[in-house]
């Protein structure tokens, strides 16, 4: 592992774009992580940054690329971590799990100092994506992107005029205080960021992010939720929306109003500019905190070239067709694996989630994460579940079966079993067919959505999901609020233990990973 080694610079980039470029890095490239004051809604606190920016740098890439980034820790500010590690949120990362990111699942976190290169590629699939810290709650203090991977073929390409990194819309909580200094669970957010930019209740009036349209001119929008905590419902005043992807996976086009997005998830719609000239709000209310937008709060500006350069005046509409998770179905295979009945799998599993008052529980375990990566662990010869660190906190999953799991939501005595619902639950390594959706009692095992990140809904609620194994490794499944993964609402898939190791070759890099964390002191993790 290099120290500070800048590994784009040490090559000779001939890429051969079939797409126009503005702002978008990759997809070989250098990564720094760095602390910076910033103040993305007028109020100032140290973050953490990639690339001196938040949110951190567009990562593109095409559909079958090499992605090769050298990630940069330069890091001195220990309340936010001076070690981290990145995720890919999404990329399946088949034969390279030691490069999916979660720390002490797949790999031990970086020094500050050091620098470490992740390489892989993504063979098949595209859509829009995301990469964020995966260790502790440093992610909500800064380090998280977009990330696109485009499809030279997309079938839908006729449905659009415009994809390019203009169109891509994160959505971002954001705290006056750091993670580690504030509380376990915050009541909500301070802002909501829309492209990085936002407003806060009693603050000054920032400029918020304008996003510029052509009237008569189809965009694809990739809506991408950088959120640590909470769901967002998003709509654009005047304009319907067509959404045509789902976490990477394309969907028949379905025309809503407005998209309850939960923390983790991307959807890709078309806007059709076809409304007059003017200026137009665009909303993303929180499920916590302010929950309107006067003052421009959780709010942007979609403007039509030629309109004036000032605030919108439209209105706020009730919405009539909100996105409902059961009317998406997917453009291919539509079908979820297994047979069309409630436990029609190989193997299928039940998650009892309870809460202590400070940490969440699945099947009576809290996710602590062990000293030793759990690759690591079933590298070194550890395949069975009760050899595998921690105890009570990691399955076996055999070879190439259908898998089902539900997240059951139930109340006792007036308590739910798992506090702070919705959660969405996030799986590693594979997108899953969501049988039975939050809001639903029924089953479809014809055509359900597929995604990788799913809300496990409220009381009453008994999301189910089913995947195929044919991944190898150990793969994260948590909820993505990240308070709450921190507390322990997680566990890990081993998929295929005894394939592991000869499908996933790591890296001498990766094998210096942990003696060098091993060696800091702690006041450096």
């Amino acid at each position: 592992m290099g120290r500070l080694q800048s590994f784009a610079g040490l090559i000779a980039l001939s890429l051969s774009l079939s797409r126009e470029v503005y702002g978008a890095i990759g997809p070989v490239t250098d990564l720094t992580i760095s602390n910076a004051d910033i103040a993305p809604d007028g109020f100032t606190r140290a973050a953490v940054v990639v690339n001196d920016v938040f949110p951190g740098p567009l990562i593109s890439g095409n559909k079958g690329d090499n992605f090769q980034i050298n990630v940069i820790d330069n890091m001195t500010n220990s309340t936010m971590l001076k070690t981290t590690t990145i995720h890919w949120h999404g990329l399946f990362q088949h034969g390279t799990n030691w490069a999916d990111g979660p720390a002490f699942v797949n790999q031990c976190p970086i020094a500050s100092g050091n620098s470490f290169l992740y390489d892989f590629t993504v063979p098949d699939q595209a859509g829009t994506f995301w990469y964020h810290s995966h260790l502790s709650t440093q992610y909500c203090d800064g380090l998280r992107g977009p990330l696109v991977v485009y499809d030279p073929s997309d079938p839908h390409a006729s449905l659009y005029d415009v994809d390019d990194d203009s169109t891509v819309i994160t959505l971002s909580d954001w705290y006056h205080t750091a993670a580690k200094l504030g509380p376990a669970f915050p009541a909500s957010a301070d802002s909501v960021l829309i492209n990085g930019i936002g407003r806060y209740t009693g603050g000054e009036v920032v400029d918020l992010a304008v996003i510029t349209v052509e009237q008569g001119k189809r965009y694809r929008f990739r809506l991408v939720s950088l959120s640590c905590d909470p769901n967002f419902t998003f709509s654009i005043d005047g304009h319907n929306m067509t959404i045509i992807e789902v976490d990477g996976v394309n969907h028949q086009p379905l025309e809503v109003d407005s998209i309850q997005i939960f923390a983790s998830q991307r959807y890709s719609f078309v806007l059709n500019a076809s409304q007059p000239i003017d200026n137009y709000w665009i909303r993303a209310i929180p499920n916590t905190g302010t929950v309107d937008t006067t003052g421009g709060l959780n709010s942007a500006i979609l403007r039509y070239s030629g309109a004036a350069t000032i605030e919108p005046t439209t209105n706020a509409t009730t919405s009539v067709i909100p996105l409902a998770e059961t009317d998406l179905v997917p453009l291919t295979n539509p079908a979820a694996p297994g047979d069309p009945v409630v436990g029609g799998v190989d193997l299928a599993m039940n998650l009892d989630f309870s809460f202590n008052g400070t940490n969440f529980f699945i099947n009576g375990d809290t996710f602590i994460p062990p000293t030793v990566p759990v690759l690591l662990q079933i590298l070194s010869g550890a395949q069975s579940a009760t050899d595998l660190l921690p105890n009570g906190s990691v399955y076996t999953l055999p070879a190439n079966s259908t898998i089902e799991i539900s997240f059951p939501i139930t109340q006792t005595d007036g308590a739910t079993n798992a506090p702070g619902a919705p959660h969405p639950f996030h799986l590693h390594g594979h997108t899953f067919s969501v049988v039975r959706s939050a809001g639903s009692s029924s089953y479809n095992y014809d055509n359900p959505v597929q995604r990788d990140t799913v809300s496990t809904g409220n009381v009453g609620d008994n999301v189910t999901i089913r995947f195929t194994t044919d991944n190898p490794g150990p793969w994260f499944l948590h909820c993505h609020i990240d308070f709450h993964l921190e507390a322990g609402f997680a566990i890990v898939l081993a998929e295929d233990t005894a394939d592991v190791a000869s499908v996933n070759p790591v890296t001498s890099a990766w094998s210096d990973l942990c003696p060098i964390y091993d060696a800091l002191d702690a006041s450096d993790h």
